[in-house]
């Protein structure tokens, strides 16, 4: 692979934004579920636009007191309510500024519940295609969201995490866990690279897991995440691998 996408999410008041759009190509925007509003949203947009980075939205469930990373349960209707309502609002600010979303990436819970039941990932990619079906879904390499938004003709983006340690069975581990979340730049970089040359990386205990990556992910509310970014790219490219979006 002599290319890869890579992604940070954005809008949510936690990171330094500016710093992360230097170094991304696509950046995922908080749209109102966890974090984010119309302003925070408008202006994420118009540095993506200014900067020449690919924009997305970053729907997630309404629940701003735990950052979205704690699940709650929905059936395929609240879901895709959820997601069609954020996507719809980051669809009309994207238009003021005069520009076309790339992709639809879910967050915290949600992405993840969403790469485990077929049912839940069906509703959220019909919402997306209820809104534009020109817009891509970003989920889990290898999970039932991605392979969700091809059963219905949509563009589907297969992402990978370069600042998270993943369980053999290809989920990642748990934040609750030691060393779930990778600081050390080198660290990172030879996790982009070994999914960038060789199509996969090892499992935090050793395992190897094959993982065919469009994007790959730095979460931009991890402290350092800016510089982190930075350290990817510029790894990336003396190693040959450009960084463009998908």
């Amino acid at each position: 692979m002599h290319s890869i996408d890579l992604n940070a999410d954005i809008g949510e008041g936690r990171g330094d934004d500016e710093g992360i759009l230097q170094a991304v190509s696509s950046a995922s925007i908080a749209c109102g579920g966890h974090a984010g509003d119309a302003a925070s949203m408008q202006l994420a947009l118009r540095r993506c636009r200014q900067l020449g980075v690919a924009a997305g939205a970053h729907p997630s469930h309404v629940d701003a007191a735990n950052f979205g990373r704690q699940a709650h349960a929905l059936t395929p209707g609240q879901v895709h309510a959820l997601v069609k309502s954020q996507l719809a609002e980051l669809l009309r600010l994207a238009a003021l500024e005069g520009m076309r979303l790339q992709h639809c990436k879910p967050h915290g819970a949600l992405y993840h519940q969403l790469a485990q039941d077929p049912v839940l990932a069906e509703a959220a990619c019909q919402a997306v295609l209820a809104l534009d079906a020109r817009v891509a879904v970003m989920g889990l390499a290898g999970s039932q969201l991605p392979a969700a938004a091809r059963r219905l003709g949509l563009r589907a983006l297969d992402e990978a995490f370069a600042d998270r340690a993943y369980r053999s069975d290809g989920s990642l581990l748990p934040r609750s866990q030691a060393n779930a979340v990778l600081h050390n730049p080198a660290q990172a970089l030879a996790q982009v690279l070994s999914l960038s040359r060789n199509g996969g990386l090892r499992s935090h205990d050793g395992h190897w897991l094959p993982i065919r990556a469009d994007t790959v992910c730095v979460h931009g509310d991890t402290p350092g995440a800016a510089a982190l970014a930075l350290a990817l790219r510029d790894g990336l490219q003396a190693q040959g691998v450009a960084v463009k979006n998908a």
